[in-house]
C-alpha cells in the first residue's frame, strides 16, 4: 500500500471519544523527549481531563539531538530535554510523578537481546503497578531507530500482558514520501477530537525549545524540528492505529 493512500484512509478514521478509544489507564510511550506531546498531547490532556492521567515514560536521554555542541555536553543536553518534557507535561496537565525517564541512548534504543527484555520488562510492572489498560507506542513505519524499538517494546509488552491494548500513534510516518509503498494493510483504529486541547497542545510542543532552535546555537548540524512535521501533527485530532 502508498503511503499517500494509507495516510488519507487515517485521516477518514471514524472520531471516537476518549472511553472507547482507550477505557481505563494508560501508559504513553515516547521515544525522545518531546514524542510525546507531538503524537499524544491532545490524548494526554483529555486522559487527565477526564480524571484518569496516563503514565508517560520517555525511552530514550534525547541527548542525539545536538551531538557536536560543547556548550551542551552529553549530561548537560539530558537535563535540559528532561526539564523541556517535564514542563510540556505540566502544560498538558500530567502530575510529574507519572513521568518516567529510562535514559537509554538517544539512536541507541535496543531492538531485542537481553537489554531490550529488560526493558520490556520494566515497562509491564509499570502498566501492573498502575493497573494499565492501554499502552501507546510509536507507529512501526516511523522512519526512526528508536521509533521502531519502542514500537517492538509494545509488540513485546503484548506478549506478557495478554489484556493490554495496543495503539500506535505516528509521528515521522506522517512525512514519508507518498509513493513509498508500506507493507500495511488500511488502518484500522480511531482519531481523538483534540480540538479543545489544540492550543495548550501547541504550548507543549513549544516548550521543547532545544528542539526549535532556540536555546542551542553552537551546533550548526543541531536537530530542528521541521515546519512540515509541525503542520501534520498540530490539527484538531490524533490518530490511534489498533495495532
Amino acid at each position: 500500500m502508498r503511503v499517500a493512500d494509507f495516510l488519507a484512509d487515517l485521516a477518514e478514521l471514524p472520531l471516537r471519544e476518549l472511553d472507547v478509544i482507550a477505557p481505563g489507564t494508560s501508559l504513553v510511550i515516547a521515544p525522545h523527549p518531546d514524542d510525546e506531546s507531538l503524537g499524544c498531547g491532545g490524548f494526554i490532556a483529555e486522559a487527565v481531563r477526564l480524571g484518569r492521567p496516563p503514565v508517560v515514560v520517555i525511552a530514550s536521554d534525547g541527548i542525539g539531538s545536538h551531538p557536536n555542541s560543547r556548550l551542551w555536553p552529553a549530561e548537560r543536553l539530558r537535563e535540559l530535554r528532561e526539564n523541556e518534557a517535564r514542563d510540556a507535561l505540566h502544560l498538558l496537565g500530567l502530575p510529574p510523578e507519572r513521568v518516567i525517564f529510562l535514559r537509554l541512548r538517544d539512536t541507541a534504543v535496543p531492538t531485542r537481546g537481553p537489554a531490550f527484555d529488560a526493558v520490556v520488562e520494566t515497562l509491564a510492572e509499570l502498566c501492573r503497578r498502575h493497573a494499565c489498560a492501554n499502552v501507546l507506542v510509536p507507529w512501526r513505519h516511523d522512519p526512526h531507530c528508536d521509533h521502531e524499538a519502542v514500537s517492538l517494546m509494545g509488540d513485546a509488552l503484548r506478549s506478557l500482558c495478554p489484556n493490554l491494548t495496543v495503539l500506535a500513534y505516528p509521528v515521522w510516518g506522517l512525512t514519508l514520501p507518498p509513493e513509498t509503498v508500506i507493507n500495511e494493510p488500511p488502518p484500522v483504529g480511531s482519531r481523538l477530537d483534540i480540538s479543545a486541547h489544540l492550543a495548550v497542545k501547541r504550548a507543549a510542543v513549544h516548550a521543547h525549545r532545544s528542539q526549535r532552535g532556540l536555546v542551542i546555537d553552537d551546533d550548526p548540524d543541531g536537530f530542528v524540528l521541521p515546519e512540515v512535521l509541525l503542520e501534520k501533527l498540530l490539527r484538531s485530532y490524533e490518530c490511534f492505529i489498533t495495532s
